[in-house]
């Protein structure tokens, strides 16, 4: 398989180089596909055809290279494979350029039904915050060999182009091509004014030009530098897909990326059976049941909320701090143990039901602990931001109160860790 890149839009841009300027890309090395080809009723008949089908199936061969392969033994059967919706993701080893991730996948996430083992829901972490970027989509028309129109926006978003590969020039005898740096050229359509409008276009109007997007992620616990993709060509699943996106967006000051919380909660993508609405050749309004591609997002959105206050009240605090120590009257070293203090306890006001760090301190008092020793077991135990996060602060707490019936036992706890990290 030939990795693929996915733009991300709106990103960080690049510096220019000789092979151009423009925002960074993910790289994509490996496909998941959300349905699997079948024999037509036509090329099941044919024993031969039949069997090169199940023996790429068993091969783990992608579907384009099993129908690649019965076409040139069987040159008359043009169509020999039609898509079939079912409940489950395929994952093929010829889909990915490691072919070992895909056998990773199933075995981490895979699941017998009852209809064998298959890849029916798994998490998801997207490398981007702009759902545009991790799902990207357009209107495109293939020709045999390659996509031949294609919808892209201008760059307000405004208006929406329909765009082809310019044709490759020549020299001044006409009889020669003009080598091209950098790749084809990219031009607007001569069609319509360039503008793409499905209505007017008789490529859409034909079934020949489609809407087509795919879904870009890291899946937890396969290890790869490569992101990668399942495509969908569903409108309704890539419009409930933003509904999530803008929404998870909202709740996390417009990060999508990442996990989504502190317990390290994802995204899934599994299918869900629809009564799909769609339009028939009549002109009448049916509905049709299909498997579509489902982004849920379990998590817990009173703690987005929550985890949400307290990074702000975070941020609060560490930028006061890092103003008091711009703005202090130059001496030989700043006393960053006062500042911290003065701005936790003068200046910013714990949140409700949250420990403040004296409280924190005055409680290790309590179990005979050295001020100075606590503080540097609980900086190598959770970093030194732990006194400035008010969820920090509390995971100190909850310690300390395991410990009330035993004070020994955690003096105990501090020294033996101390004395492992000297």
């Amino acid at each position: 398989m030939a990795k693929a890149n996915i733009t991300v839009h709106g990103g960080t841009p690049q510096l220019p180089t000789l092979l151009g300027q423009g925002p960074a890309r993910i790289p994509v090395g490996g496909k998941i596909r959300a349905g699997i080809k079948v024999l037509t009723n036509k090329a099941a008949e044919q024993p031969r055809v039949k069997a090169l089908y199940d023996q790429g199936v068993a091969a783990g061969q992608s579907f384009d290279q099993i129908e690649r392969a019965i076409r040139a033994a069987v040159p008359g059967l043009k169509t020999p494979l039609i898509p079939r919706n079912v409940p489950w993701f395929t994952v093929r080893a010829q889909d990915f350029s490691n072919p070992v991730l895909a056998q990773q996948i199933m075995e981490a996430y895979g699941e017998d039904r009852g209809e064998g083992r298959h890849l029916y829901r798994f998490p998801v972490v997207f490398p981007a915050d702009q759902w545009q970027a991790v799902m990207p989509h357009e209107l495109a028309a293939w020709s045999t060999h390659e996509k031949q129109f294609w919808s892209e926006y201008s760059a307000d978003g405004r208006t929406r182009y329909c765009m082809r590969h310019a044709p490759v020039p020549v020299d001044a005898t006409g009889r020669r091509t003009i080598r091209i740096f950098g790749g084809r050229k990219i031009v607007a359509r001569d069609v319509n004014g360039g503008i793409c409008e499905p209505e007017a276009c008789r490529e859409y109007q034909a079934g020949q030009c489609n809407l087509t997007g795919r879904f870009v992620f890291f899946i937890p616990g396969i290890r790869s530098v490569s992101a990668f993709e399942l495509n969908t060509n569903s409108f309704y699943a890539m419009n409930a897909a933003i509904q999530k996106f803008e929404t998870v967006g909202f709740l996390r000051g417009g990060r999508i990326s990442g996990f989504l919380d502190r317990q390290n909660t994802t995204f899934f993508l599994s299918k869900k059976l629809m009564d799909v609405p769609h339009i028939d050749d009549g002109g009448r309004a049916v509905r049709v049941s299909q498997w579509i591609i489902d982004l849920e997002a379990p998590v817990d959105v009173t703690a987005l909320l929550r985890d949400s206050e307290e990074d702000v009240h975070t941020t609060l605090v560490e930028a006061e701090f890092a103003n008091r120590v711009l703005e202090a009257t130059p001496t030989p070293l700043v006393d960053e143990e006062k500042v911290v203090a003065e701005v936790m306890v003068q200046e910013a006001e714990p949140l409700q039901g949250q420990p403040s760090l004296e409280q924190l301190l005055a409680l290790a008092r309590s179990y005979e602990i050295d001020e100075a020793r606590y503080q540097s077991y609980a900086d190598a135990r959770w970093g030194r931001g732990w006194r400035l996060n008010p969820h920090g602060r509390r995971r100190a707490w909850d310690e300390l109160e395991r410990y009330r019936n035993d004070p020994e036992g955690y003096r105990d706890k501090v020294e033996h860790e101390l004395g492992a990290a000297s």
